[in-house]
């Protein structure tokens, strides 16, 4: 049997995606800077992976559950608060905290600096919702909470209303 008849042979050479400092797709959402890193275009919408930059004081998105999709989220700076239910958990620097589906959730910085985190989403389509909460943003407004809920009822996400 050749080296291209077996089934762990190497494929082709994969498209390999390099995102330098710079480069990314940047989305704004009020007092949150988005570098949006990989989104799904080169994982096979397996995977979507974003750095966001939130100023001191931002709050975040109403509590809410996703029904089809993981998050994570890996903190470069900065504490970043996490509301799961009814528990708060302050992630700081090199803390990771995985959300999975059904977990109700939210998350908010803070304090007096500005806080990093790198998240991830899996599969890849939650990206898209936060493409379309900045265009219903363009004008200039904060985001709201019935802005984000509006914008993530097309991505099977939903408020825990539970948790309010």
């Amino acid at each position: 049997m050749t080296e291209s008849e077996c089934s762990d042979a190497p494929q082709a050479d994969p498209a390999v995606s390099v995102v330098g400092p710079g480069d990314g797709e940047m989305i704004v959402l009020g007092t949150t800077r988005m570098r949006v890193l990989e989104d799904g275009s080169h994982t096979g919408h397996r995977l979507a992976i974003a750095e966001s930059v939130l100023a001191p004081h931002t709050q975040g998105p109403p509590q809410h559950r996703h029904a089809r999709h993981d998050e994570g989220f890996y903190i470069l700076s900065g504490t970043v608060r996490f509301t799961v239910g009814e528990e708060d958990h302050d992630a700081t620097t090199g803390t990771l905290v995985i959300v999975p589906p059904g977990t109700p959730h939210t998350f908010a910085n803070r304090t007096d600096q500005p806080a990093v985190m790198l998240s991830t989403f899996t599969p890849d389509s939650y990206v898209q919702y936060f493409r379309d909460l900045q265009e219903a943003l363009a004008d200039g407004r904060p985001p709201t909470p019935q802005a984000h809920v509006d914008a993530m009822s097309h991505y099977a996400t939903e408020p825990a209303t539970d948790f309010d």
